[in-house]
């Protein structure tokens, strides 16, 4: 896009201003940021690049889950599964603001399938063919390890089974062919990239003139020893050095690679797609708990109660991560056929969805393994550019964030010389520092920080941003109204958003740094209000607006088929 006013970026101007760091990351989603919070903290000068918006790729398109992958277990990845359960009790305690118990409720129709399969496929066939349908028994078996791996957290309870009778008086609207229902908690994670965005500026806050990151500032080249970027806001383009580059690109890390003048064939990365329905008979059915099974083609799919709405997902297909992703209509049937396989009394249709989202997995390279068997775990790649390390992550996932990044800045660390001198398991992560965990500390939180503001509003801001209102509060004035095409934002707070968190375009704010798009109801008119909202606070012009406001429209019709012309319809599925 060529913008007609180009405000002045100054996370891009501290970048061209001193070119030179200890430490280059290439990629903003979670891993690279977590990875920037774990060297700032150990006072390595280190900045951070990000070909999009921060948290656009990869990372914005999850299932909003916390969890140690009980599935995994078939797999035989024992270790992910341990990593990622000890990370789930962690952030349970670290990041309370945003991950939250979630009971998990798994529908099973048989007793005895797959219990003799599941060894052959882990130990013979390595994930090749279709799996087996999974019965109570391998599934009684999986949860009880599952129990062991969590014994030392003590964050939630074991899991229990329950037969035909009980399941169905707790969930009525069950497909009542099921024998029985085994439930257990993992956790939620209501806004993933809010998450994201508070570790980022934990490591900005803790690194100062040290830390330094910028968006829509992707990495373009490599010569004599320099990496080139260029700012996409302007076009200009210029060098940045450092003693070891971090390629943290998700399913783009061999395309970054290439940029960087390294021929690798690392990632083979997945499609998954989400659907976001508005359902209140749905969201009721669920009983406010997620239901986790697996469908007819062994795909383990869910159905999610967030925020008053029912997320569905998620497909596994291979995909080309140069080509962008959206949901298709194949995709849509498919989950409108595991709903009505799960809830066979409920009906859906298209025009209860009120948004979609697709991403590609950062899966490594499988060949002919089915996509649902590839590994979840990571492994880092040590190379050398003109005598600079390259260090490239290979996989990972979004629980495992904070481990993944404490590996990989320990080897980073471990090339620079330096010692480690701040561990990060117990860190409390930006809004949930200090953060009201009982009812009574809610309210009396609210009513000390209420001072003028409405208390409903101030119970508001910390649901949305942890203890990190305190900002929002700070910036907004006492008596600002919602606005009338936005209930529950202010324009302050839209405003404050965009001025202090590196908005860059319009859709950056609606769908990152927001739940507005996700929610769905939008229109034309409340994509204007937005961006009218935080045009002054960007220094955009009359035509700058129409810009964005163009820009948007055509993103959210081909990227998350949503049509906000005609009322937010879903299109094309």
């Amino acid at each position: 896009m060529n913008d007609r006013t180009t405000t002045i970026r100054p996370a891009v101007t501290r970048l061209q201003d001193r070119p030179h760091a200890d430490v280059l990351i290439i990629g903003g989603g979670i891993n690279g940021i977590a990875t920037f919070r774990e060297l700032a903290l150990q006072g390595v000068d280190v900045a951070l690049v990000e070909r999009g918006d921060f948290v656009s790729g990869a990372s914005s398109a999850s299932s909003h889950m916390v969890h140690g992958g009980v599935r995994y277990l078939e797999n035989g990845e024992f270790r992910l599964v341990q990593e990622a359960v000890t990370e789930r009790n962690r952030l349970l305690r670290t990041a309370p603001h945003y991950v939250r118990p979630l009971k998990t409720t798994i529908p099973i129709f048989s007793t005895f399938s797959g219990i003799l399969s599941a060894p052959f496929r882990l130990l013979v066939t390595h994930g090749r063919g279709k799996p087996n349908e999974r019965g109570a028994a391998l599934i009684k078996i999986g949860l009880t390890l599952y129990d062991t791996f969590s014994r030392d957290g003590g964050q939630v309870p074991r899991h229990q089974f329950h037969g035909k009778r009980r399941s169905l008086s707790a969930l009525p609207q069950l497909n009542d062919g099921i024998k029985y229902t085994a439930t257990y908690y993992d956790a939620s994670m209501h806004d993933p990239e809010r998450l994201a965005l508070d570790v980022l500026h934990d490591g900005a806050v803790a690194g100062g003139d040290r830390a330094r990151a910028a968006n829509y500032l992707p990495a373009v080249g490599f010569e004599n020893g320099a990496v080139q970027l260029r700012d996409e806001t302007t076009g200009d383009e210029f060098d940045f050095t450092a003693k070891v580059i971090l390629n943290t690109s998700g399913p783009w890390t061999d395309l970054t690679n290439a940029a960087l003048g390294e021929r690798t064939q690392f990632m083979g990365g997945t499609k998954g797609s989400h659907i976001v329905l508005d359902h209140p008979e749905l969201l009721a059915a669920t009983g406010g708990r997620e239901i986790f099974f697996e469908h007819s083609d062994g795909r383990i799919v869910l159905i999610y109660p967030l925020k008053d709405r029912v997320l569905v997902g998620t497909t596994d297909i291979n995909a080309d991560p140069s080509t962008p992703v959206s949901a298709t209509a194949d995709e849509v049937d498919y989950f409108f056929d595991l709903i009505s396989h799960v809830f066979p009394k409920i009906t859906v249709d298209r025009s209860q969805i009120v948004y979609t989202f697709s991403g590609i997995r950062p899966l490594p390279r499988h060949d002919d393994t089915a996509p649902g068997f590839v590994s979840r775990d990571y492994r880092i790649v040590a190379s050398e550019r003109a005598g600079v390390p390259l260090l490239s992550l290979v996989g990972g996932k979004w629980t495992t964030f904070r481990a993944l990044a404490a590996h990989l800045a320990n080897d980073t660390l471990a090339l620079l010389g330096v010692e480690r001198t701040v561990g990060t398991e117990t860190l409390a992560i930006g809004g949930g520092k200090n953060f009201p965990r009982s009812q009574s500390a809610r309210t009396r939180w609210v009513a000390e920080h209420a001072d003028g503001t409405d208390r409903a509003r101030t119970e508001q801001l910390l649901e949305r941003y942890g203890t990190r209102a305190e900002e929002i509060l700070a910036a907004a004035p006492e008596d600002a109204t919602d606005l009338p095409q936005l209930p529950g934002y202010t324009a302050a707070e839209l405003a404050h958003l965009a001025a202090t968190e590196d908005v860059v375009h319009l859709d950056d704010l609606l769908l990152r740094r927001t739940s507005i798009a996700f929610v769905g109801g939008l229109t034309l008119e409340r994509v204007r209000a937005a961006a009218e909202a935080i045009a002054e606070a960007l220094n955009w012009d009359a035509a700058r607006v129409e810009d964005e406001i163009a820009r948007t429209v055509q993103l959210l019709r081909t990227a998350h088929r949503i049509d906000v012309e005609r009322g937010g319809v879903v299109v094309d599925i």
